[in-house]
């Protein structure tokens, strides 16, 4: 007797809004991440269509050209995404918060429950639409200020890469719509699928950090050493107890001058990156392994199964067993 095959499910299809004055980098961004994300069988996961907000046509970016954008708002009807890159001519939105009532009318063609998400300034669309009341976002670092004051009902944290909020989810400038995109391909397929597509564009699956490190100050006294060394070592030890005062003592450094470079330059604590390096190793060896959920969370240094049920619950809103259930047939 022939067993049928299950039907494999549609391509999740995101929309790509191009407004006047689009960034370039930013408006291939999911082109270039969600079009290379493939299943066990090669198929793509996700179709990319990019949207004009008005008609089919020429669109001006900040460049000097302009790009031919082939469909029409009444694409985003048929989005389980719409995604909105940073434009630098957003007219009314920047300087009033509100929207064009060219905007108004593309965006009323996005079904409820349809998934919102933006890139740098393509928060402000989002916001000036009224989708952040009340929510977490963030955008660049240099529009922090400004984009809190036009929207004060939305609670911006300037200092964060992306911030994922269930339904809507706004990244930080330029580079940073690439960590969010990638954040997107885990949460939906699993890390397995998000690294493999980070490695094809040449990237970090994951960027340690927030937005703190690029930001100008001062520049400190001179110095020499860095916390790299602690890093490769604490890397090869996760699954052993690490003390702060082991990763000071492979840069010879007092723990509190090493916990002060080491905010510097990764942008977190020595503890919260330590915990976020457990919680990938966790999630890798959920995916790929049969380690029963003791071994896990010993091998990722967490120790017993209860403390790495509340770090990943913490981290990714579900248990260890869940996790698994979900992502390592698609891993």
């Amino acid at each position: 007797m022939r067993i049928e095959q299950p039907t494999p499910a549609p391509p999740h299809r995101v929309a790509v809004l191009a407004l006047d004055g689009v960034i370039p980098f930013e408006l291939g961004i999911p082109q270039r991440i969600f079009g290379r994300a493939r299943d066990t069988e090669l198929r793509p996961l996700y179709e990319v269509v990019t949207c004009a907000v008005t008609e089919p046509g020429p669109v001006r970016t900040d460049a000097d050209y302009s790009i031919l954008v082939e469909h029409g708002p009444q694409e985003l009807a048929t989005a389980d995404t719409v995604l909105v890159p940073a434009s630098y001519e957003l007219g009314p939105v920047h300087e009033e918060g509100r929207l064009t009532p060219a905007l108004e009318a593309a965006f009323a063609h996005i079904r409820p429950g349809t998934r919102l998400v933006s890139i740098c300034t393509g928060g402000w669309v989002l916001a000036a639409a009224g989708l952040l009341d009340g929510r977490p976002a963030t955008t660049h670092w240099a529009d922090a200020a400004a984009f809190q004051e036009m929207f004060p009902s939305v609670r911006v944290d300037a200092e964060v890469l992306f911030v994922d909020d269930g339904d809507v989810l706004t990244s930080a400038g330029v580079a940073a719509g690439i960590d969010l995109c990638l954040h997107i391909v885990r949460r939906d397929h699993g890390a397995a699928v998000a690294n493999d597509v980070a490695r094809r564009t040449v990237v970090p699956p994951h960027r340690d950090g927030g937005q703190a490190q690029f930001i100008q100050r001062p520049v400190p006294e001179a110095q020499l050493a860095t916390t790299t060394k602690a890093r490769a070592w604490a890397l090869g030890h996760l699954h052993d107890p690490i003390q702060l005062r082991d990763m000071a003592e492979q840069e010879s450094l007092s723990v509190r001058t090493f916990t002060r470079r080491f905010r510097e330059e990764v942008g977190v604590s020595p503890g919260q990156w330590l915990t976020r390096q457990r919680v990938e190793r966790a999630r890798h060896l959920l995916e790929s392994s049969s380690l029963s959920i003791d071994q896990v969370a010993r091998d990722a240094g967490f120790g017993t199964a209860q403390s790495m049920r509340q770090h990943l619950q913490a981290a990714l809103g579900v248990t260890p067993t869940a996790y698994r259930r979900t992502f390592r047939a698609a891993g």
